[in-house]
């Protein structure tokens, strides 16, 4: 019978410890991952930076999801959740006029699978006067509602999306932070 040498032994259980160090890392992280929630809380009133200069204020209650949410100096998207309701904005560089940027989003919704704008398009304005439009659409199993504004060179798009009951009771609230949408800054 073969002895198994000192050396041997420890290399074996070096063998074992990066095994053990890879299966804690595997299984390990996803665990803390999944444990930590990806919505932050929000001051009430404060304004949040979407991106490219445009700040919104978040109606009261909701929560900031980081998993959507990116500014950054020319585009930016924030993703708030109000309890069911997803609330996103996007900013991005834009050349067009307010028709055409909402004809693009129209198309983008509709382009999902069973998703359609299901009501006509009206005049929405921020507290600062900047011009959009807005529309609903529905979507399999939900509701929802979509703006888009332009303005210095930068598109502002709203998506709002819910089941009929949850976005029923707080789309007075996700207006009322659509009208603090500001543009603070130029384009870069």
């Amino acid at each position: 019978m073969a002895r198994i040498t000192r050396r041997e032994l420890m290399n074996l259980l070096g063998t074992f410890g990066v095994v053990a160090a890879l299966a804690g890392l595997a299984f390990g992280l996803p665990a803390v991952d999944r444990a930590l929630s990806a919505e932050r809380p929000l001051q009430a009133g404060v304004a949040v930076d979407v991106g490219a200069g445009v700040t919104v204020v978040p109606p009261p209650g909701a929560t900031l999801d980081v998993t959507g949410t990116r500014p950054g100096d020319s585009m930016g998207s924030v993703f708030f959740r109000i309890g069911a309701v997803q609330y996103r904005i996007a900013v991005r560089p834009f050349e067009g006029d307010l028709e055409t940027a909402a004809a693009q989003l129209r198309q983008r919704i509709t382009g999902n699978r069973g998703y359609q704008v299901a009501s006509a398009q009206l005049a929405v304005d921020t507290a600062d006067g900047l011009a959009g439009l807005q529309g609903g659409y529905t979507a399999p199993g939900r509701g929802g509602r979509y703006a888009v504004f332009v303005g210095d060179r930068r598109t502002i798009e709203i998506l709002i999306s819910g089941n009929d009951l949850d976005l029923g009771r707080t789309l007075p609230q996700i207006e009322a932070s659509t009208r603090t949408l500001r543009i603070d800054g130029t384009a870069k």
